[in-house]
């Protein structure tokens, strides 16, 4: 999955019954879970958008998605 350039990893946890995910193109660590696909997109979604006021509040850049590419 992809928003705003930050790419997201999912796996599902068979025993608790729950995606859950992770954003793979940025040293920071930002995370989110759901338990139906249309939550997870919501849950990346809003975890990006979380990530990128909390370094506005911070007066921080956010740390830039990589591009995979030297």
């Amino acid at each position: 999955m992809e928003y705003k350039n930050y790419i997201g990893q999912v796996e599902f946890d068979e025993d608790a019954d729950i995606f859950h995910g992770e954003v793979i193109n940025t040293r920071d660590v930002t995370n989110f879970q759901g338990q139906s696909v249309s939550e997870l997109h919501q849950a990346f979604e809003e975890s990006i958008d979380d990530y990128l006021a909390f370094c506005n509040e911070r007066n921080e850049t956010p740390d830039k998605p990589f591009s995979g590419q030297f």
